[in-house]
C-alpha cells in the first residue's frame, strides 16, 4: 500500500520537478551503520530528533519494509554491504561479505563505465580490490568493520588503487570526517560528468562516542523502554554470547537500556546534523535539483529489544532498516509499505538511469514504486542467520525457525496486531494452518535462493557452526582484543 504524507507545505501526490532533458542525474547516497528501522522521527521514530531526514522523508518517498536477506556471518554489515553493491543475494556472495568477486559487477563500476565520476568515503567493509574499482575519487576510507570513533584507522584515497598500511585520524568523530569529505568533493566539482557519492559512516554502529552536545538532546529518564524489553533472551538462538551481546551485562537492566538508548539516539541526531551539512553543500552548489538521494543502512540493531544487544537474529529490529529517496522522478510525500530488500537498490538504479542490469545481479527493481505506479515487488521475504535461523515474511504474518544444537524452535506473529513481536502463536491450534502454510513457502524459498539448509533433517542436514564467536579469531588475537577493547557500551566525549 502507498500512502501520501499529509500536513506538508507541497502539492500532495506530485512527482519532484524533472532534470533537464539533456542532463544526466547525480546520485548522493547517504548510508548508515547499525540503524534500524522506527529511528527517523517521521517514521515513527517520536523520540529520536532527526530534523534533516524528516525534511527528506517529506520529499520524497519513504519506505516501511525495507529488509535485508541476513547473514552467514556474525559481522551482518559485511555481507550486507556486499548485496547492496552488487545486487546478488545472501549466497551468491562470498559468505563473509568481506572481499566482492571481480566477476560481480559493483554498482561504482556500473556507473563508471557509463561516465560518471564515483566518489566513495566512510567504512567499506569489502576488501579494498573491490573499493579500488568501484571509484575514481574518493576521501578518507575505513577498510574494515569498526572502530573508534575518534581513532580511525584511515586511508586517504588514492587514484593507483593500492593501499598499504592506515593510519590514525584522532580528535574528530568518524560522522564528521566522512561529512566533511563528502562536502569539499562537492565544494570543488567541476566536471560535467554527473556524479555517484556514496558516503558510508560508522555511526551510529558502536562504540557508542556521543559528542556531549548530542548526548545533552536526550534524557535517558524521559525514554521509553521498548514493549518487548526483556532480560534476557528466552531460548538460546545460536548467537547468545556474540561481541555485539556483551556491550551491556546480563541480566538486562533496563538503566542500562535507557543509557544505551540515549547514546544510540544521540549518535544518530548527530549523524542527522551532518546529512543536514552534506544536503545544504548539494544546494549550495546549485546540484540539489539533478540529484537522487538514498538514505538507507546496513542492518538494524536490538539495543535492549527480546533481551538481545545486537543484531544476529531475524527479528523485525535487526532486519528492518530505513530507506528513504528524494530527487527528479521520485515521488514526494509518499510512504510506501511493499517489502523491498536492500539489494533492490542497485536494478533500480538501473532502471531509474536507462541503464541495462549486469547479467551478475539477482535483486529486483522497484523503480515503479517510487514513481507511484505500483505497491508490490516481493509478496514475500526470505532471511537467515549462519545456519540456525531461517525466517519468512509474507503479508501480516512472519514465521522465524531456529536449530540450535539439536533444539528447534518455531516462532509466529503476527506483525499487523503485534508489531514488537511479543506474542508467539506458533503452539496456539487456531494457527496451525498458517504455520504449515508459512513452512512451505520458507522451504519453497529456500530453494529457489540455493539455500543448503533442510528444515526436515536433523541438524537441518548441515554443520550447526558451533563453539563460541571467539573461537573464530582464535588465529587473530590481537583483533580480537582490539574489538573487545571497543565493547564499551557508550561514552560522552568533550570537544
Amino acid at each position: 500500500m502507498i500512502k501520501t504524507v499529509l500536513g506538508l507545505t507541497c502539492l500532495m501526490g506530485t512527482l519532484t520537478c524533472a532534470p533537464k532533458p539533456d542532463k544526466k542525474l547525480n546520485i548522493l547516497f547517504l548510508f548508515a551503520d547499525d540503524q534500524r528501522y522506527g529511528t527517523i522521527g517521521a517514521l515513527g521514530g517520536a523520540e529520536v530528533q532527526t530534523p534533516h531526514l524528516d525534511q527528506l522523508v517529506q520529499q520524497g518517498t519513504a519506505f516501511t519494509n525495507t529488509y535485508i536477506m541476513g547473514s552467514q556471518s556474525p559481522a551482518v554489515c559485511a555481507p550486507s554491504r556486499a548485496m547492496l553493491m552488487t545486487g546478488r543475494h545472501v549466497f551468491h556472495i562470498d559468505p563473509q561479505g568481506t572481499t566482492i568477486d571481480s566477476a560481480h559487477q559493483t554498482i561504482g563500476q556500473l556507473l563508471l563505465a557509463s561516465g560518471y565520476h564515483t566518489f566513495g568515503t566512510g567504512k567499506w567493509h569489502n576488501g579494498k580490490p573491490s573499493f579500488a574499482r568501484s571509484f575514481d575519487h574518493g576521501g578518507k576510507i575505513m577498510f574494515g568493520g569498526m572502530s573508534s570513533h575518534y581513532r580511525i584507522p584511515i586511508h586517504d584515497f588514492q587514484t593507483s588503487g593500492e593501499y598499504g598500511k592506515p593510519y590514525l585520524l584522532e580528535d574528530q568523530h568518524s560522522t564528521e570526517v566522512y561529512a566533511d569529505e563528502a562536502i569539499r568533493f562537492l565544494d570543488t566539482y567541476n566536471s560535467d560528468n554527473p556524479f555517484f557519492m556514496y558516503v558510508a559512516f560508522q555511526a551510529p554502529h558502536d562504540p557508542r562516542q556521543v559528542p556531549a552536545e548530542f548526548w545533552g538532546k536526550y534524557d535517558e529518564d524521559q525514554l521509553s523502554i521498548p514493549p518487548n524489553f526483556l532480560p534476557a533472551h528466552p531460548f538460546n538462538n545460536g548467537e547468545m554470547k556474540v561481541r555485539d551481546e556483551l556491550v551491556t551485562g546480563f541480566p538486562r537492566q533496563e538503566t542500562e537500556i535507557r543509557k544505551n538508548l540515549r547514546a544510540y539516539y544521540a549518535l544518530i541526531s548527530h549523524l542527522d546534523h551532518h546529512v543536514g551539512r552534506v544536503i545544504s553543500a548539494l544546494k549550495k552548489r546549485g546540484l540539489y535539483e539533478n540529484t537522487i538521494i538514498i538514505f538507507a543502512a546496513d542492518n538494524g540493531l536490538a539495543v535492549g529489544q527480546h533481551g538481545l544487544m545486537g543484531k544476529q537474529n531475524l527479528y523485525e529490529h535487526s532486519i528492518k532498516v530505513p530507506m528513504v529517496w528524494s530527487g527528479p522522478g521520485i515521488k514526494s510525500q509518499q510512504i510506501s509499505d511493499a517489502s523491498v530488500y536492500l539489494n533492490d537498490i542497485f536494478p533500480t538504479l538501473c532502471e531509474l538511469l536507462g541503464k541495462e542490469k549486469p547479467s551478475s545481479v539477482d535483486a529486483k527493481s522497484f523503480a515503479s514504486i517510487l514513481a507511484g505506479k505500483q505497491d508490490v515487488v516481493h509478496d514475500a521475504t526470505f532471511h537467515i542467520y549462519k545456519n540456525t535461523q531461517r525466517a519468512v515474511r509474507k503479508g501480516d504474518w512472519k514465521l522465524i525457525r531456529y536449530m540450535v544444537n539439536g533444539v528447534s524452535t518455531t516462532q509466529l506473529f503476527n506483525l499487523r496486531e503485534d508489531p514488537w513481536e511479543i506474542d508467539n502463536l506458533a503452539e496456539d491450534r487456531r494457527y496451525q494452518d498458517t504455520v504449515a502454510a508459512l513452512n512451505n513457502r520458507l522451504a519453497a524459498l529456500m530453494s529457489a535462493y540455493g539455500d543448503e539448509v533442510d528444515l526436515e533433517k536433523a541438524d537441518w542436514g548441515v554443520s550447526q557452526h558451533g563453539g563460541e564467536w571467539a573461537d573464530e579469531f582464535r588465529n587473530r588475537p590481537a583483533e580480537l582484543k582490539a574489538m573487545m577493547d571497543l565493547t564499551i557500551g557508550y561514552e560522552v566525549w568533550e570537544k
